[in-house]
């Protein structure tokens, strides 16, 4: 039995959710309230152009800019290209034959409006629940892919189609509905399907453009998508929110409620678990392993490398048997890292060297069975010839780095700086070249403290013979806003 809390850090500008198992945080969310994005929402929008060119039309949802709605996110069109072009091969119907100028349109936003894009739209309504997805224009019932069992697929769809009514719309079964009773699932249908009729009741009611349904916030996803059996409490440090969560769960979640409990004692939340500290950590290269080994972990915009040290570890007999031990427990560790980091995509895991077959068994071994308490899908690959491990993580969300930190402004995320030396001769021979395009009173230098330091020490002797060979002064000023890199040759 796993023991599991949940905690809940609530303050006006974030929400921030740990998960912790026996005392180690698991996994961290955090939700910001001036980044809260939109996906999910449902509006009563007005088609207010229709290009027949792009096959798309821009349709007013009430944001500062129109949405953007392509044909194919018609849930009309989808459905003809999967029953109709099979059947008498016509293609579908195009756009301006399904959408027109002034139209009320309920939709739903599948991608958050980003720079100058506005968000895109589906006409394809999707509810989630606990433990179903609700597609209500969709008679389809679907199985979550993470349920690989053929057999249980069929068994759950089997289960669902005999309790649902007639005419209810379509449904995709969660992973949840894994363990569920008959009473959940119904219950969990009736929720959905309510949550529908209460959202066509207010597109008849309020004008367009209106917000008709809004996605759950962080907290209230904390109660539908995170507890588990395993979980012993979730202790919340806002008296509003944990009221408002009692509310939901009482409608929603019934076996929750009992363990939803108020953080009452003088310290916060996040400091008494030690969670501040690890969230630091997560933000670091470095992982230190309790054998003295350590990882060195490196998020790139293509893959995430993860390499794994024997560092001071000799605790075992004889050095195959510490790599063997230090593998064994980095494989657990990089498990947890890429919860807690939320990484995903490709991962390249380079395992110290290991000579035995068996020893690369228990160890892949390792991984896969620490991997299997993740709840994002994983996928692992045998070891390669060159001795790594090759898996992937599917992107859930952003990552803990690319949420909570930016690339340096010094090193353009590059993780290094050029070094004074490198950036002062870089400006002596930009010097020579404009030497011989201009013709100044003289060459001014700005740049930061460190490399002016250095033109008037170590380089001293070769900035006088500069000066002799473009045949004009060369004067030196700091800037201390400068960073190392950056510099100025002001001709004057």
């Amino acid at each position: 039995m796993i023991n599991e809390q949940i905690l809940v850090n609530v303050t006006p500008q974030e929400t921030r959710v740990a998960i912790v198992q026996h005392g180690a945080v698991q996994e961290l969310h955090i939700e910001r309230t001036s980044t809260r994005g939109i996906v999910g929402n449902v509006y009563l929008g007005k088609v207010v152009r229709v290009l027949p060119g792009m096959q798309s039309a821009f349709v007013d949802i009430g944001l500062e800019r129109a949405a953007f709605l392509h044909v194919a996110d018609l849930w009309e069109h989808r459905t003809y290209n999967h029953h109709q072009s099979k059947q008498n091969g016509n293609p579908p119907p195009a756009i301006e034959k399904m959408v027109f100028e002034g139209q009320t349109i309920i939709v739903q936003v599948s991608k958050d409006p980003l720079g100058t894009k506005g968000a895109r739209l589906t006409t394809q309504i999707s509810l989630a629940g606990r433990m179903l997805v609700h597609l209500p224009q969709d008679p389809h019932i679907g199985v979550s892919q993470r349920i690989e069992n053929e057999g249980e697929r069929e068994e759950l769809r089997a289960k669902l189609t005999r309790l649902l009514p007639e005419n209810t719309g379509g449904f995709i079964i969660r992973t949840h509905a894994e363990e569920a009773t008959d009473e959940e699932l119904t219950a969990d249908v009736n929720y959905l399907r309510t949550r529908w009729r209460e959202m066509l009741e207010l597109t008849r009611m309020k004008p367009a453009p209106s917000l008709i349904y809004e996605d759950l916030t962080m907290a209230q996803r904390v109660v539908r998508d995170l507890v588990s059996t395993d979980t012993q409490a979730i202790l919340i440090d806002s008296k509003e929110t944990l009221k408002s969560l009692q509310t939901f769960a009482q409608t929603y979640a019934h076996e929750v409620t009992d363990r939803l409990q108020l953080h009452q004692g003088e310290r916060p939340l996040f400091e008494l678990y030690n969670i501040e500290d690890e969230l630091q950590k997560a933000l670091g290269r470095r992982v230190e392993l309790k054998s003295g080994g350590y990882l060195i972990i490196d998020q790139t915009e293509a893959l995430t490398t993860v390499d794994v040290n024997t560092g001071g570890f000799i605790g075992a007999r004889n050095f195959e048997e510490t790599v063997f031990k230090t593998n064994l427990e980095a494989a657990q560790s990089i498990a947890r890292q890429l919860r807690l980091r939320n990484l995903g995509g490709i991962i390249v895991i380079d395992f110290i060297d290991m000579n035995t077959e068996d020893h690369k068994k228990a160890v892949l071994s390792e991984l896969q069975k620490a991997l299997d308490r993740d709840r994002a899908r994983t996928s692992v690959t045998e070891f390669s010839t060159l001795g790594l491990v090759e898996m992937t993580r599917k992107r859930t969300r952003e990552s803990l780095a690319h949420l909570l930190c930016e690339p340096c402004p010094s090193c353009q995320g590059k993780g290094q700086v050029k070094t004074a030396q490198t950036v002062a001769y870089e400006i002596m021979r930009e010097i020579v070249r404009e030497s011989r395009q201009f013709n100044p009173k003289e060459f001014r230098i700005l740049a930061s403290p460190a490399v002016i330091d250095l033109f008037l020490e170590e380089e001293a002797q070769h900035l006088g013979m500069l000066e002799e060979f473009v045949g004009k002064p060369i004067t030196l000023q700091v800037d201390n806003l400068f960073v190392q890199e950056h510099y100025d040759i002001i001709l004057t």
